[in-house]
């Protein structure tokens, strides 16, 4: 669902899926007027075609996306989601050229070449219509897995042309999402709006301050009982301490360079800022390579794939064992 039409007063409420909009600095209601979005505070968001940016601009970007966000909707740009989508059959471009930045390296094969889209399985039971975020959406995979599993699901991410592509690839699906451009640390949603909040491949690039501090506002959007799962990079992972070593060795600095957490950080993070959490294998030797789309791989990923299936598997009955993943879910169930 698009922001509501235009109006000549703030007051008229904004919302996606049911779910208000409110502003990302001050929490107020947002209300659309004059092509934007506008908070009683006197805070002012651009919408793009129909996609609302709400980046604060007073904080430091975690990703490249944000400025470039930022300058688009600066300029006016006056793109519809829906612009570029193509034919129903075709792969969106986006994707094509974004598919190893967002599912990694394993997906080297499917570069350019996509014949079909990569929807995971989300680690999710039956949505029931339950409203699901889905924070660092990019495309919108998990919230399209999300949406196909029975959820209301809505995707933030910083990129404008990834929420872009997501909106145009989720009706190519016919799963119905919603999406706006927004940074996890500063959700434009109210207190307790979702039943489930949903990350993946996202906080492990953050540095652990801003982790943290998307992890909080996680917590903040979900209701009491609700669950926040969220993927992060074992430090003790048998592939990340060898990457650990070599970032080291080359001092790696990139902004969205893989921070690792040790399982008890993971822990000890989640139980002081949702509530009470466990920490369960996701793959092993790799970050975000899905058992689905072993078609799409070369052997040697294959290989990596089925033998961290084949490790899960083992995880599954003995639990410590996940401490040895690389790719890990951590699940807290929101305190009240």
């Amino acid at each position: 669902m698009a922001p509501p039409t235009e109006t000549s007063s703030p007051e008229t409420p904004a919302s996606l899926s049911g779910v208000p909009l409110v502003c990302p600095i001050d929490k107020l209601a947002l209300g659309a007027a004059a092509g934007a979005l506008v908070c009683a505070g006197g805070h002012r968001y651009p919408s793009v075609g129909e996609v609302a940016v709400l980046l604060r601009p007073d904080v430091a970007a975690s990703h490249p996306y944000f400025d470039e966000s930022l300058l688009t909707a600066r300029a006016g740009d006056a793109r519809a989601a829906g612009e570029g989508a193509g034919r129903s059959d075709e792969i969106d471009p986006f994707v094509q050229q974004e598919i190893v930045k967002t599912n990694g390296i394993l997906y080297r094969k499917a570069l350019g070449t996509l014949t079909r889209y990569p929807i995971p399985a989300i680690p999710l039971p039956e949505g029931s219509g339950a409203r699901l975020l889905d924070i660092g959406c990019n495309w919108g995979r998990w919230s399209i897995a999300a949406s196909r599993r029975g959820y209301r699901a809505i995707g933030v991410d910083p990129g404008l042309g990834a929420i872009e592509a997501a909106y145009r690839v989720s009706r190519a699906l016919q799963a119905p999402a919603d999406f706006v451009v927004s940074d996890g640390r500063n959700l434009p949603f109210p207190d307790g709006s979702f039943d489930v909040v949903f990350s993946y491949s996202v906080l492990q690039h953050f540095s652990k301050e801003d982790a943290r501090d998307c992890i909080r506002e996680a917590a903040r959007v979900t209701r009491p009982g609700g669950v926040v799962l969220i993927q992060l990079a074992n430090l003790f992972g048998i592939r990340q301490l060898y990457n650990q070593a070599r970032d080291l060795l080359h001092r790696e600095q990139g902004l969205f360079r893989v921070r690792r957490w040790t399982p008890g950080e993971m822990l000890s993070t989640f139980r002081e800022l949702v509530g009470p959490a466990r920490l369960t294998a996701d793959g092993f030797f790799s970050l975000n390579a899905q058992a689905t789309d072993v078609d799409l791989m070369d052997g040697l990923a294959r290989t990596v794939v089925r033998s961290s299936e084949a490790l899960k598997r083992v995880a599954g009955r003995f639990p410590p064992m996940a401490r040895l993943a690389d790719s890990v879910f951590i699940q807290s169930t929101r305190a009240a």
